[in-house]
């Protein structure tokens, strides 16, 4: 009779080693770094966007191989949503390319600044 006793705690003692302070707080530091990294890939996304616009208000070297890069990841990151052929808004006129650039990208580093702001907040505990 002892070992049917015995038997019967045995899943219930299993069933309370899930719910442990510690293994609650390993899924906490877990979610915690995925909210940190989201954040920090959001953020870089928003610099990128940012620095690419700047290469287009500096006149930078469009030879530069930095340059280039920076352009064509920031082109990659504005979703086309933020594009600079088709964004937002189509500036026309002197210096369209440089307006175009600073408000339509401004307006995707703004995004990705909002989006990896709420991940932070949905996703911490």
């Amino acid at each position: 009779m002892a070992d049917e006793k015995d038997t019967k705690d045995e899943p219930a003692a299993r069933k309370g080693a899930a719910k442990t302070p510690g293994r609650e707080m390993d899924v906490d530091m877990i979610r915690t770094r995925i909210a940190q990294v989201l954040w920090f890939l959001c953020a870089l996304f928003a610099l990128v966007l940012a620095v690419g616009a700047l290469t287009y208000a500096l006149k930078a070297n469009t030879d530069n191989g930095l340059v280039e890069f920076v352009r064509d990841a920031a082109n990659a990151l504005d979703l086309g949503i933020f594009s600079m052929d088709n964004g937002i808004k189509q500036f026309e006129g002197d210096s369209a390319e440089t307006k175009n650039a600073l408000f339509n990208w401004g307006l995707g580093a703004v995004f990705w600044l909002i989006v990896g702001r709420l991940a932070d907040k949905f996703i911490r505990p």
